[in-house]
């Protein structure tokens, strides 16, 4: 039986900087502390926003940065307010992230409700450009895949992923096929990836790969492609919506890993190629000078 005389604890909300930071568009949010008394006003309350972090593709930043706010939001007790309030990369001055919302103030004067609109750039974390450079004419449905997952269009998102993994698989393969080259990879890992190649359809490529792939792009000890594979024929019709987004999400997590995996691999090459030469001039000129003669 329920105390009569017990008092309802009010639902735990986020943090102003956790809203900006990790919270999609449309979505409402109960917000803790989000604003206090203007100082020396006794009508005007102002949001507590303080320095959120985020990704900064600058290129003296690249990574994550603390972002500040340019401007002062102000509210007002139980009314609701449209803002549009930027952040501005702490280190290099250039970045800047801009949000449309609503705030409503509670009557405690303290706590409230906020909800995003949009923000620019998009929600969600960066799209490395190798990604980009790979998928290439598949670029603006990639990034409508990853708007629907913001929206969390678990479906649409699917979609989207399926068509620039299907539709991109040569290129895909062929940077895989980079990568096996340029390590030394066995003869018949790269036999196999060039017969995977000429397979129009992306399930039969990835049969067709009998002896894996360079080690150095497996993830979780998995062949990427065959990860791929496995979340792409789970199909549309037999999956509710957030089966769809958590599939997405996966699609998306894989490729981009696998991008960044065969990078990787590419630059520790040429970099040990360079180091390697580096190492064999300095012997040889070592060699000339013990044998100059006095």
């Amino acid at each position: 039986m329920n105390d009569p005389q017990a008092i309802e604890k009010p639902p735990t909300g986020l943090t102003v900087k956790a809203f900006f930071e990790s919270v999609s568009p449309g979505k409402n949010e109960l917000i803790e502390a989000l604003g206090r008394k203007a100082s020396g006003s006794g009508s005007n309350w102002v949001m507590q926003v303080p320095a959120i972090q985020l990704h900064c593709d600058n290129e003296a930043c690249q990574g994550i940065r603390y972002f500040e706010p340019k401007d002062t939001e102000y509210l007002r007790p139980m009314e609701r307010k449209e803002h549009f309030l930027s952040f501005v990369c702490r280190n290099c001055k250039k970045s800047k992230k801009t949000y449309a919302f609503w705030s409503r103030l509670s009557e405690d004067e303290v706590n409230g409700e906020l909800m995003k609109f949009g923000e620019y750039p998009p929600f969600g974390p960066p799209t490395p450009a190798r990604l980009i450079t790979i998928i290439g004419g598949e670029r603006d449905y990639f990034l409508k895949g990853r708007r629907a997952e913001n929206q969390g269009l678990g479906i649409a998102a699917f979609a989207y992923y399926r068509r620039v993994v299907e539709n991109q698989k040569t290129r895909i393969i062929d940077e895989m096929i980079r990568v096996a080259q340029k390590i030394g990879a066995p003869q018949e890992v790269t036999d196999d990836l060039n017969t995977a190649r000429n397979e129009t359809q992306f399930s039969r490529a990835v049969q067709v790969i009998k002896h894996g792939v360079p080690e150095s792009l497996l993830i979780g000890g998995h062949n990427p492609l065959t990860l791929l594979h496995s979340a792409l024929s789970e199909g549309l019709h037999a999956q509710t919506d957030q089966e769809c987004l958590e599939l997405a999400t996966s699609i998306r997590v894989v490729l981009t890993e696998l991008v960044e995996r065969m990078g990787n691999a590419l630059k520790e090459e040429l970099e040990l190629t360079a180091a390697v030469s580096r190492l064999l001039q300095a012997s040889a000129q070592k060699s000339e000078r013990g044998t100059t003669p006095n």
